[in-house]
């Protein structure tokens, strides 16, 4: 698990592809404690890697619809 976590170094599709793998194992067991919390804490990164792509994506829609809302005519 050597890729970072900084924003913007992976991909929405990296870190949910990744982040269900970390789920997975963690879900299956039959790790040490110590790996487990690593998952964990990878886990966490992940999400909020995810949580970042997701609140630009949010944002970016919100910003086009408010265009397209104040470029519409007037009625009256």
């Amino acid at each position: 698990m050597a890729a970072k976590t900084e924003e913007g170094t992976l991909g929405y599709e990296q870190a949910r592809d990744e982040l269900i793998e970390v789920v997975r194992r963690l879900e299956a067991g039959g790790t040490t404690l110590e790996e487990s919390l690593a998952l964990w804490e990878r886990g966490e990164e992940l999400a909020k890697v995810c949580r970042h792509w997701l609140e630009g994506a949010r944002a970016r829609l919100d910003a086009a619809l408010a265009g397209a809302d104040s470029e519409e005519p007037a009625e009256g």
